[in-house]
């Protein structure tokens, strides 16, 4: 097992390594000089003086190997400071970082919650209504993309509830009054902020494991140990606890592991629609105002909590099924 860690840890600080240089590089490919962004250049060019200045000033005049060992070092000791408005990136984790995790636990939550409830329940009731009920759902929520979804929960609950003066009134931007018992239960005020994001960023990932339940949960009903419970006389719900669920919800652990440190990273449009104040949204805006500590320092932060989540979901194998040896695992 500590053998088997280490291992992992290891290849994270590889993946780590290798993720940092690849947006460094990719930084510094764009056509757009860096210097003219950040010296204000929009539509009229800066004068030549000031956009060597503010090449001077942030260090872009530097060999860019200096300047890779330099964001290196900031953004694994966090000390880096933004370039615009020079705001230490260690502050910037420290507001952006609890909101996206906030919001990806309840996400992760009701993908859980909703999609392994749907999949167990449309596995058990095969070909009759539910089942079906459960599927087509599963498929529509698949295939509408999520600022699409975004954008009419917001139209229907915020302006046509508005207007109307309907009751399911919600809001529709902000994080709200950031009130939260235990780091991550939201006051009833909070609750109201946080219900549509966390629903929007769980809805393709509910219908993803909603299906991928029912058919590990198939695949398992018809196997040798499930057959032997029924035959000793278990009852059902006791064959689906213990020898069929358990079995099936191996690629669902899998998935839902991974799907944490994506949900982190890749919430930029469900960020951005409802205004939320999280990493994906801001390490977004600091891609295009060409914030380069900002930008490497946060998708470290992501990089690194997908690579735990991805030991957490290895290291959970072999509690849901003791025959996995972790020693052997590559």
């Amino acid at each position: 097992m500590g053998i088997f860690v280490l291992r992992r840890l290891w290849q994270l600080v590889v993946v780590l390594l290798g993720g940092f240089t690849i947006m460094f590089v990719l930084f510094f490919a764009l056509p757009d000089d860096p210097a003219v962004i950040l010296a204000g250049g929009g539509t009229r060019v800066p004068p030549p003086q000031v956009i060597e200045n503010t090449r001077v000033r942030f260090g872009l005049d530097k060999p860019l190997y200096e300047q890779y060992l330099t964001r290196l070092v900031d953004a694994v000791t966090l000390r880096g400071t933004s370039f615009k408005g020079e705001v230490p990136v260690r502050d910037t984790v420290k507001e952006r970082l609890p909101a996206s995790l906030r919001l990806a636990f309840w996400a992760v939550a009701i993908e859980t919650v909703v999609g392994i409830s749907g999949g167990v329940l449309s596995a058990r009731r095969r070909n009759s209504f539910s089942d079906w009920l459960t599927t087509t759902a599963a498929v529509v929520l698949s295939a509408i993309p999520v600022f699409v979804l975004a954008y009419l929960l917001k139209q229907l609950t915020g302006v046509y509830a508005f207007e109307h003066d309907s009751w399911f009134q919600l809001p529709t931007s902000t994080i709200g009054p950031n009130e939260w018992y235990l780091g991550v239960i939201p006051s009833l005020d909070q609750l109201r902020y946080l219900v549509q994001p966390a629903f929007v960023l769980a809805s393709v990932s509910t219908a993803v494991i909603a299906r991928l339940t029912r058919t590990t949960m198939l695949e398992a009903a018809g196997s040798d140990h499930v057959r032997t419970a029924r035959a000793k006389g278990l009852k059902e719900g006791q064959v689906v606890r213990r020898h069929t669920l358990r079995n099936a919800l191996i690629p669902v652990v899998t998935y839902i592991g991974i799907d944490v440190g994506t949900l982190i990273g890749s919430a930029i449009l469900t960020e951005t629609v409802f205004s939320w104040p999280g990493l994906g949204s801001k390490i977004a805006s600091a891609a295009g105002n060409r914030d380069l500590p900002v930008m490497l320092t946060l998708s470290m932060v992501v990089i690194l909590i997908y690579g735990i989540m991805s030991l957490v979901v290895d290291l959970l194998y072999a509690w849901l099924d003791p025959r996995i040896r972790l020693e052997d695992a590559k």
